[in-house]
């Protein structure tokens, strides 16, 4: 049973593993770091990423999402897509896996480019390189795994297919079994927002049918529950990279406590462990940005991240959005809708041309989405409070500079969890991007909700004014203002917190 927000958590998988894998990436073979260290995406490392960059941990799992997401069953034959995209981003990359790039390569050479041969090669060349040295068990296989959790209906499938893409490039025992349990738990996480990696041991060690396998793996993980992150400094080593994972996951916070803030400290954990950081982080961020879902993920964070093959959060986001819908016996069905459309029609709204500077920061434009598309000729930048299509937003604005909330005009708390935290994220944003010296667009649909609550809050936030005051102040001069009450609550709650601090 898929609880609500399922959309939600499933885009948190693929912007979780960008996300810490881009934050990782500046710290990698140093530390472990100490634990007032900041943690920043500033790019730099030993591999010179850019601010946000993603590394191979993304860039692999890219091809993976790319198949589930087209619908067909990722077994078998269907997996030579997924080679050839490996081998196309290896060309090129800055840092390829010791293993990774030893069998591709000769997959590539002895496939001699003929498509149909490619998966059958690189498993050949997996197994050849596990002879030649039987102990090499990489995380190679464990940091591109999580797009299976958005694949399949039922845990089993899910081990069983994140299994199988392993042993493309990384056989070993521990490799195949640790893609299993994790994606299982992604899978779960998904469906459920739980944060259970015992369902995924469960569902990665049953179908092997070896009762010694699931005790090791039952051992494994109550050593990362006792243990810190830093503990774990072989974790080039598959092992050691999932317990070094779960640890910053279970040692920076707890799921019942539903707090949002749990992804950005159990990232930043993973990464002063030290170590190969950017893929522990890669790999705990696919899961709790599972169970969490993309709206609790730092605003900032998901502006920043890119990589091959040029995408951003968006691309993320739309890909594992279909990937995960339903699976039928004959694939799955695909609609022309968010998020897989230039333009989302909003043609039956009234009010949408709304477009009026903010009456406390001229800097500062509020309105609908139709002011998308006669833009006052100073806004550099624009940050979205409701569904836009791919081509909604002019391609004047910068693409970092387009930043959309996750945010429904809802009080039903099931539509908004983290309602407190996506609101001041979003009035963050606004400020952030002023201090870059940005004009800024903030729409939702009609102006009517969304757009008021931000533009009151952002005024409270950062230029001094008293919440009711602001509230009443952008609600004057917005035809349709009417916020709903659960966000009127928030911004009063979060305004007075700032205060009182």
């Amino acid at each position: 049973m898929k609880k609500s927000g399922h959309l939600d958590r499933a885009a948190g998988v693929m912007v979780g593993l960008a996300c810490g894998d881009a934050l990782g990436a500046a710290y990698e073979f140093g530390g472990p770091y100490p634990a007032d260290m900041a943690v920043k995406m500033n790019g730099g490392g030993a591999f010179g990423w850019e601010p946000g960059e993603w590394t191979d941990d993304t860039s692999m799992a890219i091809p993976l999402l790319e198949l589930i997401a087209s619908g067909e069953r990722p077994r078998g034959y269907n997996l030579r897509s997924a080679v050839k995209g490996w081998i196309d981003w290896m060309q090129d990359a800055k840092d390829v896996g010791n293993q990774t790039s030893a069998v591709l390569g000769e997959a590539r050479l002895a496939s001699g480019g003929d498509f149909y041969e490619l998966d059958t090669a690189a498993m050949v060349a997996a197994r050849e390189f596990q002879v030649q040295f039987p102990d090499a068990a990489g995380n190679g296989s464990l940091m591109r795994t999580a797009p299976y959790g958005l694949a399949g209906q039922d845990l089993e499938y899910v081990a069983i297919t994140a299994a199988g893409q392993s042993e493309l490039t990384h056989p070993h025992a521990d490799a195949v079994t640790a893609c299993a349990i994790w994606s299982a738990a992604i899978k779960h996480a998904v469906d459920t927002g739980e944060l259970d990696i015992r369902v995924g041991l469960q569902a990665g060690v049953s179908e092997t049918n070896e009762p010694d396998r699931f005790v090791l793996w039952e051992t494994r993980i109550k050593e990362a529950e006792k243990s810190a992150p830093e503990h774990f400094t072989q974790n080039g080593w598959v092992v050691q990279a999932l317990q070094g994972a779960w640890s910053s996951i279970v040692h920076s916070g707890d799921r019942a406590d539903n707090d949002p803030r749990h992804v950005r400290r159990a990232l930043e954990m993973a990464v002063r462990g030290g170590g190969d950081t950017d893929t522990v982080a890669a790999i705990a961020g696919g899961l709790i940005g599972a169970a969490y879902g993309v709206s609790a993920i730092p605003q900032e964070w998901k502006r920043r991240i890119h990589g091959w093959p040029g995408w951003r959060a968006d691309e993320l986001v739309e890909h594992a959005i279909t990937a995960t819908q339903e699976w039928t016996e004959y694939g799955r069905s695909s609609e022309n809708s968010w998020p897989a459309t230039d333009y989302c029609d909003y043609s039956d709204w009234r009010g949408t041309e709304t477009c009026v500077p903010h009456p406390h920061d001229r800097g500062v434009y509020l309105g609908g989405i139709g002011a998308l598309d006669n833009l006052p000729g100073d806004v550099d930048a624009v940050v979205s409070l409701c569904r836009v299509g791919r081509k909604q937003v002019p391609g004047a604005i910068a693409r970092e500079d387009r930043v959309s909330a996750w945010l429904v005009d809802s009080d039903d708390p099931d539509d908004n969890q983290y309602v407190d935290f996506v609101l001041y994220e979003a009035a963050d944003m606004v400020a952030r991007m002023r201090q870059e010296g940005k004009t800024v667009l903030l729409h939702c649909v009609q102006a009517h909700s969304r757009t008021p609550a931000v533009g009151a809050l952002y005024a409270a936030r950062h230029l001094g004014v008293p919440i009711d005051d602001a509230l009443r102040d952008v609600t004057a001069i917005l035809p349709m203002a009417d916020p709903n009450p659960a966000f009127v609550a928030a911004i009063r709650r979060i305004a007075n917190e700032g205060e009182e601090r």
